[in-house]
């Protein structure tokens, strides 16, 4: 009996692209829900890599790698300029034509997004705040559990460049006064704070997106819609990087000093 030639492999199946273009069901006949279906599941997809590439720096920040950490940000800060970019398209859609679908929604929300939530946890947010997201979503219990486990960027981010004695702002203080611009530890500050920088514009755009789509209405799970986002804009994963710009000016006095000191 012959063996069954292995079939070949092709874009399509390699892709999973026949699935892929299966999951778009819209629920009304309104034109732009497709855009709407779309654009969220592209959103879900560069998450997945987001926090694929986060959880590398992590490791990678063990060992330490510099190097490769600064690598991994850079595409990270390049995927979420995709992510700010695609609010423009997502603003083509008419407030009219996005009311028609809306009332469909229900009671799904945009803030049930467990990979989002992953990822500020990745980032080091309080994990309590997310009690309120496990009484609506019991089934993220054991996925957010499995992440609280994990070490998270923040913790391995300070492990790195703090010394024994020192703080995290020490840490960053001494850094800047002793470190060139462009070594690899303030490269990786600079990666970090980029990173935190984007997404804070990310929630922007999309708070703006909202409010223009339907004004200050309740949102359709039930949160305060434009009013609840405005406060996630206060979020920062790296608040101390933040902080050390008001320091620069007198690390650069300092370094300068410090220079003048040594030639003389």
């Amino acid at each position: 009996m012959e063996t069954p030639i292995k079939s070949r492999l092709t874009y399509s199946s390699y892709l999973k692209v026949n699935d892929l273009l299966a999951l778009q069901k819209p629920l009304s006949t309104a034109h732009d829900e497709l855009l709407f279906i779309v654009i969220h599941q592209v959103y879900e997809l560069w998450f997945k890599q987001i926090l694929f590439e986060l959880d590398n720096v992590t490791l990678l920040l063990e060992k330490p790698d510099f190097i490769r950490s600064i690598r991994r940000l850079e595409r990270v800060s390049e995927i979420m300029r995709v992510l700010i970019s695609q609010v423009d398209v997502l603003e083509t859609m008419m407030p009219s034509e996005f009311n028609r679908f809306r009332e469909h929604l229900n009671p799904a929300s945009g803030f049930q997004s467990l990979q989002f939530r992953e990822l500020e946890l990745l980032c080091g947010m309080d994990p309590a705040e997310y009690s309120k997201f496990l009484e609506l979503n019991p089934e993220w219990k054991g996925k957010l559990e499995a992440r609280l486990k994990k070490r998270t960027l923040r913790q391995a981010f300070f492990s790195v460049i703090q010394t024994a004695g020192t703080n995290s702002a020490e840490a960053l203080q001494k850094i800047y006064e002793h470190q060139l611009p462009d070594s690899p530890v303030r490269s990786l500050c600079e990666g970090l704070i980029r990173f935190d920088e984007q997404v804070e514009l990310w929630r922007f755009r999309h708070v703006q997106m909202v409010e223009r789509m339907i004004g200050m209405k309740m949102g359709t799970g039930g949160s305060l819609g434009v009013g609840y986002l405005r406060t996630t804009l206060k979020k920062r994963f790296f608040p101390e990087l933040w902080e050390a710009r008001t320091q620069l000016g007198s690390y650069s006095h300092s370094m300068v000093a410090g220079g003048l000191e040594e030639m003389s």
